[in-house]
């Protein structure tokens, strides 16, 4: 199953032009979140997947006492957290113990999804803000989709865009 869930991401970032290191990182955030729902699950963990192989490994982290791993804590939206930021912790210190589940089942794939899904929105957002940020007070040219009394719906190419009444030429017609 692993080779095909690299090969899915490969696909998404030629499709939707998103990094594959986005992708990559959102499918551990969205199986930590998963994994955190199960029973069993324990109090400091780390999802990683292996880029050339797809193998889904979790890790049991253990802390010295001088780290406040509270601190480490990367929260979600929701207040929920997604994930342990240990870019200012010397790992050597770190001990990991391999507490991989047999499968996560179900929730866990669902849940992956959702994140995905999610972070595959955000991420083309993105893009389209970067693609136009510095086309603001530009004059650009569209194709229109429809229109109603409050809005009308241009096609810019990849993004759709809604136009207000007040940005519209008065008495024109679409």
């Amino acid at each position: 199953m692993g080779r095909e869930i690299i090969e899915a991401l490969r696909q998404i970032e030629k499709e939707k032009g998103i990094a594959f290191a986005t992708l990559l990182s959102a499918l551990e955030d969205a199986l930590h979140s998963a994994y955190k729902k199960a029973p069993d699950a324990v109090d400091h963990a780390k999802v990683e997947i292996d880029p050339a192989t797809g193998e889904i490994r979790v890790f049991h982290l253990i802390f010295p006492e001088h780290v406040d791993v509270e601190a480490l804590r990367v929260l979600n939206e929701e207040g929920e957290e997604i994930g342990l930021d240990l870019s200012g912790v010397d790992e050597s210190e770190i001990e990991r113990y391999e507490v991989t589940p047999d499968n996560f089942g179900r929730i866990a794939a669902q849940t992956a999804k959702q994140v995905i899904l999610q972070r595959i929105r955000e991420a083309e957002r993105d893009l389209m803000y970067e693609e136009y940020v510095d086309r603001v007070g530009e004059l650009v040219t569209g194709v229109v989709q429809q229109s109603d009394n409050r809005y009308t719906l241009v096609e810019l190419g990849r993004v759709e865009a809604l136009l207000p009444r007040s940005e519209q030429i008065e008495g024109e017609r679409y």
